[in-house]
């Protein structure tokens, strides 16, 4: 992929149905939101790699909206590769919404907007 901003790389490759991560060629460390340089070294050896997609529920927000729009949940999921990501569990509210600990598996979400990265409870 062509050099860009790490977010327009992020983008690109959700739209292409990828869900890739960076990890430090040095440390093996992966990081996330995508960035320029590893956090805490600010060494700049960051590489592309695919995500497993599967994590934990480290915590779960419900969030009411006004009609017309539906009520949504934030979500901070720790990933199986070390990154804690935020985002939401589809569908998901009340009764359905997957407890702390739960695993969940990330899935790519078109919208009107553009592509999201979503998770389903497994």
């Amino acid at each position: 992929m062509q050099s860009r901003h790490p977010d327009a790389e992020y983008a690109a490759f959700l739209k292409e149905g990828r869900f890739m991560i960076q990890r430090s060629k040095s440390s093996g460390r992966h990081v996330f939101p995508p960035r320029v340089a590893e956090p805490g070294t600010g060494v700049r050896d960051l590489e592309w790699v695919e995500a497993q997609g599967t994590g934990t529920v480290y915590s779960i927000t419900e969030v009411t909206q006004r009609p017309p729009t539906p009520n949504t949940n934030v979500v901070l999921v720790d990933l199986d590769e070390g990154p804690r990501i935020v985002s939401r569990v589809e569908g998901a509210w009340g009764p359905t919404l997957p407890p702390i600990g739960a695993r969940v598996k990330a899935r790519i979400l078109s919208t009107e907007k553009g592509q999201v990265l979503v998770f389903d409870p497994i």
